[in-house]
């Protein structure tokens, strides 16, 4: 009967355990849920210090709230006056030292902090949600909520939010094991009730400027969708495709398809240069040359293959079977490379995925 008795309490205690921790994890997400509709609905002004791939830059924001969305200007503060304008659809980027305005259309949400609005739909499969002690930053209480991958094929963030306003007021985004690769930290922030128009417009005047235009979706090349035989075997756990377009480039001379690959947190695209490389013509006399071997075939790929990492963000360059791949997200690098080892790319006759060597 002792015994009994002992097992039946350790298995109570386990159970108020675990309870616990799925009420501390209920807490992180409805503060979470707090951050996110704080950043949808309020004014904010102030000034942040923005920290990534070893370099720091000083930025202004103003902010204002809208019926059709949001008005959003940060300006560099570094000398360059560079700034940006954005409004729900439309970001525009002025750039004093080149006399060049960069216009993007067909955007979605934005705003200064795109991946914090999503932080609160991270499954619990691939990430933990848990909050820290409370603390003090920028001389106001603030709540810590940690959210940690399960792995290492993505990153985690860690927020000091307001415990007034709801507001971030410090972000980290870590890998796996505790690095920081990306912070962004406010040291004056204001939350006004109306913010003018004038202080929504641009500092420099565009007349003699060169305008550049680019049609997006969700900050990504639109077009029209893409072939259906496109797609990928063996992806990281969580990811899945969640979108594709194809868009024709060069006078209609190629064609680029455009995959979206997201676990509900982090996202990867990868784009895809459907068009074959002509080979180039044999010239008279010349021999033929032989087959090329696997070895031989794996030391090209090699060679055109890159990996680039600037912070937070991985971008890997890459030739499968003469089409060219590249793939780049805010993830680690392995990431974006087994997305891209994946990667099966099929033709509108039904041909079969391209096989051969994967980065």
């Amino acid at each position: 009967m002792a015994g009994a008795s002992r097992t039946t309490l350790l298995a109570i205690a386990a159970l108020s355990v675990s309870a616990a921790a799925a009420a501390a994890d209920d807490d992180a997400r409805a503060l979470l849920g707090r951050m996110e509709r704080a950043l949808a609905s309020r004014n904010y002004q102030g000034i942040f210090v923005h920290e990534h791939g070893g370099h720091a830059e000083t930025l202004r924001i103003i902010h204002r709230a809208e019926a059709a969305g949001f008005v959003e200007r940060i300006v560099s503060l570094d000398g360059s006056g560079r700034e940006v304008i954005r409004r729900a659809g439309e970001s525009r980027a002025y750039f004093p030292d080149q006399h060049t305005v960069l216009v993007e259309s067909g955007q979605r949400g934005g705003s200064l902090f795109p991946g914090l609005t999503s932080l609160g739909s991270a499954t619990g499969q691939i990430y933990t949600v848990r909050q820290e002690s409370p603390t003090r930053i920028s001389g106001r209480e603030a709540r810590v909520v940690v959210v940690e991958p399960r792995d290492e094929l993505r990153y985690g963030y860690r927020v000091w939010i307001d415990e007034r306003s709801a507001m971030p007021l410090k972000t980290q985004m870590r890998t796996a094991g505790g690095r920081v690769v990306e912070q962004l930290v406010f040291t004056e922030l204001t939350l006004p009730a109306k913010i003018d128009d004038a202080a929504l417009q641009p500092a420099v005047a565009t007349r003699q400027y060169r305008w550049m235009h680019r049609a997006t979706v969700n900050g990504d090349v639109a077009g029209r969708p893409a072939d259906a035989t496109w797609d990928a075997a063996e992806l990281p756990p969580g990811f899945r495709l969640i979108g594709s377009s194809t868009q024709t480039v060069g006078n209609g001379q190629r064609t680029v398809t455009h995959l979206v690959f997201s676990d509900g947190l982090a996202a990867v695209s990868v784009f895809v240069e459907t068009q074959p490389r002509p080979l180039p013509a044999a010239q008279p006399g010349a021999p033929t040359p032989a087959p090329a071997t696997a070895t031989a075939a794996a030391t090209a790929l090699a060679t055109a293959t890159t990996m680039t990492q600037l912070g937070s963000s991985s971008a890997l360059s890459t030739e499968v079977d003469g089409h060219r791949v590249t793939a780049i997200g805010e993830v680690p690098p392995e990431t974006v490379r087994a997305i891209t080892r994946s990667l099966r790319v099929g033709f509108a006759s039904g041909a079969t995925a391209v096989a051969g060597a994967r980065p």
